[in-house]
């Protein structure tokens, strides 16, 4: 670590889209704690360029982590890989007393996470999952309103995250962990848990296929009923074959919250709130979302904390997610398991919030968006 400086440095892991559109630009803003001082990716022509444009010194391909990671090059990893090799990059890493920014989902299972977070945990490093919107003010703002009773007491969460999936692209292969339940389904989860500020008892699930090629290995839309104590519901379609939408609804016992655009990153985010003749609107200005999680984990680091969005928030989702598949597979309603996960999460407010300018889409290197 760089002493001096008090920065922590950072090797992002995959040079996908989700890294070159986002996390690469977002270092800018999180200068003053986070240093951006290697590359690791198999794509030559990416290191190459990649690491020109952000005069990054040390490159290595996926075959040389292991050499990267014996290296005094770098602190931490940002993992940006599929998701299927999230567990065996983050182990490495924590093997090699590094500490670890995972993507989400976290991991492919429960156990994988379970793997992850024992690693990091006997290793003594950090494990953080990079949910973005816990740092986000719309979506935390939101979080505020309910826990001052603006609506009366949260009764009804409704959701639809749909987008058009691109033909051949990672997310339709299911040995990666691609399909919408992963990749856009775990923010529809993610948000409820927040909204309501526990965890989901059961839930009810159905999966929809179709005859469309792109849909071969991996399911085109999953529909959800997740129930909460007290009889609190919320639910939720995500689809990888339909048009845009980015949305949420909390309906309380006396008024009600929509939140339109809700999860997007290079939109701006924002919320109408009706209760009885009180109105009131927000709107969010378009901003850097990924700084503000570097940020965090890096004074984690720092400063000898744990990060918010800890191991066990990327757990909890993830059995959410395996229950929701078990119901979807079996046609019966099945329990959450979440002994696992009880007292490990730790909620996220408005605290966490930290705004940063929005970064100007950057010149992309042998990648493409995942949608149409």
């Amino acid at each position: 670590m760089n002493e001096e400086k008090r920065k922590v440095r950072f090797a992002v892991v995959g040079l996908g889209h989700i890294a070159q559109v986002a996390v690469l630009p977002a270092f800018k803003h999180a200068n003053e704690t986070c240093e951006l001082t290697a590359f690791i990716t198999s794509d030559t022509e990416k290191l190459c360029e990649l690491s020109k444009r952000y005069k990054v010194d040390h490159t290595f391909t996926y075959e040389q982590y292991d050499e990267a990671l014996a290296s005094d090059t770098f602190d931490a990893v940002y993992i940006a890989l599929p998701n299927d090799m999230h567990k065996d990059f983050a182990i490495r890493a924590a093997n090699a007393r590094k500490h670890i920014l995972c993507e989400k989902p976290m991991a492919m299972n429960e156990e994988e996470c379970l793997a992850m977070i024992e690693a990091a945990e006997f290793n003594k490093v950090k494990l953080m999952v990079a949910y973005r919107l816990h740092f986000e003010p719309t979506n935390m703002k939101v979080v505020e309103m309910l826990e001052h009773g603006m609506i009366g007491q949260p009764r009804i969460f409704n959701s639809s995250f749909t987008m058009q999936v691109r033909e051949g692209n990672i997310r339709t292969q299911s040995e990666r962990g691609g399909g919408p339940l992963n990749d856009i389904g775990i923010y529809c989860i993610n948000a409820a848990r927040y909204v309501f500020q526990e965890e989901p008892l059961e839930v009810t699930a159905i999966m929809a296929q179709c005859s469309d090629p792109r849909f071969a290995e991996i399911e085109e839309a999953v529909g959800a009923i997740m129930k909460f104590a007290d009889e609190k519901l919320a639910t939720f379609v995500c689809s990888f074959g339909s048009s845009d939408v980015s949305r949420y609804e909390v309906i309380g016992t006396t008024g009600h919250i929509s939140v339109e655009p809700a999860y997007d990153y290079v939109e701006e985010l924002g919320f109408h709130l009706v209760c009885g003749q009180h109105q009131e609107k927000y709107k969010a200005a378009k901003h850097d979302q990924f700084a503000p999680e570097l940020i965090h984990f890096a004074e984690c680091i720092l400063n000898g904390k744990e990060p918010r969005p800890s191991g066990y928030e990327g757990l909890a989702d993830i059995s959410v997610i395996e229950a929701i598949k078990r119901s979807a597979r079996s046609g019966k309603t099945e329990k959450v398991n979440s002994k696992k996960v009880a007292g490990g999460t730790s909620k996220p407010n408005i605290d966490l919030v930290n705004v940063k300018p929005a970064v100007q889409k950057p010149q992309l290197v042998n990648v493409e968006s995942g949608s149409k």
